[in-house]
């Protein structure tokens, strides 16, 4: 086992592997920016050092500066969280040239994964089925000849990156064109690579994901599957397991289908396999590469600690539990707290947060890197804290979110709190019927 990690990323993620560290014994090694110095995961960590100015590119994006954190700190392996250098194959390959072991997946997952096609190609050629699309588009010509053969409505997807940027619905041919070059230039913009592809649009799909957890001796298992439905710009807001309303043999070959999709890629540590669902049908989209922001919805149903395994994984233990051995227990829902206006189109918001009251009790589970008179400032994600709720069936997990968020209070900046609340009691969402278009038709057709 490691002795010293050292955690590139800041917030409720770099938090939450402290606490991993802590329970495994082993020393933590925070980085920060300079924006970051007084916050939490800086304070905790066994050491820490500053990396930068605010901006990420020059901070948690700097490759250079970590890798020197970890020399100066003795840093055996490096925990890259979400988001940032955690999907980047080049940080993977740096730290393998530096003797110093990356917790996730190999270098060639990584490049695989990154690209949307080349996975799309794996999993197809492993039978597993996947949307009908087409390859990298190279102009307007190719766009209209496709997106005629496909049909419409279709989706405008990058084929690298993720986090929804990229993404573009097309309803119709005048539309076509507009958003093919906006998504290249979102494409470009957020990944440095331009490349984008057509994919059939299913109306009234839900979005379901798979936890895989593989080791490097050849063992690969599901944590069951989560419901991530309610998006708001292709970005997830809840989340739950096990997704409602869904058939059991349809949710068998689900998981499935992801722990033979993690075959088909080599996989190695923890990820998440990504499918639509329609009917009684299902198609692999994408893989993430890296550990999710709502795994704890997972780990409260598994009864342990995804980051911790991990950890254990990356240092070369095996995974010690068959599928039949891992039990999941009850329902989890998460809500995520952005620092966002949903009145505004979730606008960004900025400015110093008052912390006025705070969730507890059985069941309830808060990750957060808030405290009273945290400065919200510009330069990362917004946000703030995620609010799960377990319980033994649905219903019961509703209700106790519901409670749970009713105590969060927070000033001094607008939050998605309150949507979240007028979600988890709007009647589609207590009946489990919801659909990737739930914010933009239920929600904007009940504010209207």
């Amino acid at each position: 086992m490691f002795k010293k990690i050292l955690i590139a990323n800041r917030g409720e993620i770099a938090l939450r592997v402290i606490e991993a560290c802590r329970l495994l014994g082993i020393r933590s090694v925070a980085v920060f920016s300079e924006a970051d110095r007084h916050s939490l995961h800086a304070r905790l960590a066994d050491e820490a050092y500053c990396i930068g100015p605010p901006p990420a590119r020059d901070s948690y994006l700097n490759l250079a500066a970590i890798m020197s954190a970890a020399e100066i700190s003795k840093a055996e392996a490096i925990h890259p969280g979400y988001g940032f250098l955690a999907e980047d194959p080049h940080f993977a390959e740096v730290c393998e040239a530096s003797g110093v072991k990356f917790i996730g997946p190999p270098r060639q997952v990584l490049e695989l994964a990154g690209d949307k096609l080349a996975t799309k190609r794996a999993v197809a050629r492993a039978g597993l089925p996947t949307l009908p699309g087409t390859d990298a588009l190279r102009d307007e010509r190719e766009a209209r000849e496709a997106a005629r053969e496909l049909g419409f409505p279709l989706i405008v997807k990058a084929a690298a990156g993720g986090g929804g940027r990229g993404m573009r619905l097309v309803r119709n041919e005048s539309e076509l064109i507009e958003q093919f070059h906006a998504a290249r230039r979102e494409a470009e913009a957020g990944f440095g690579n331009p490349a984008v592809y057509l994919e059939r649009f299913l109306e009234g799909a839900r979005h379901v994901e798979v936890q895989i957890l593989a080791d490097e001796h050849g063992h690969v298992v599901h944590w069951g599957e989560r419901e991530c439905s309610i998006q708001r710009r292709y970005q997830k807001l809840i989340e739950e397991s096990p997704a409602p309303n869904l058939d059991d043999t349809l949710r068998r070959a689900i998981c499935g289908a992801a722990v033979e999709a993690a075959r088909a890629l080599g996989y190695r540590n923890a990820g998440t396999v990504e499918f639509l669902v329609a009917g009684g049908e299902f198609y692999v989209i994408e893989v993430n590469a890296r550990i999710q922001v709502e795994h704890p919805v997972s780990e409260m149903r598994a009864g342990r600690d995804l980051v911790v395994e991990q950890i254990r994984v990356a240092a070369g233990e095996e995974l010690g539990y068959t599928q039949e051995q891992l039990e999941l227990r009850g329902h989890a829902i998460e809500c995520r707290i952005n620092a966002e206006d949903p009145l505004r189109d979730f606008l960004p918001a900025t400015g110093r947060v008052r912390v006025k009251g705070w969730p507890g009790g059985f069941g309830v589970r808060v990750d957060a890197h808030l405290y009273d008179g945290l400065e919200v400032g510009p330069y990362y994600d917004s946000l703030l804290a995620k609010v799960i709720a377990w319980g033994p069936d649905r219903e019961s997990a509703r209700r106790r979110l519901l409670g749970a968020l009713r105590r969060l209070e927070l000033e001094g900046l607008p939050t998605t709190r309150e949507l979240c609340l007028e979600i988890l009691e709007h009647p589609a969402f207590v009946e489990g019927r919801t659909t990737t278009r739930f914010l933009d038709e239920q929600w904007e057709r009940t504010r209207r």
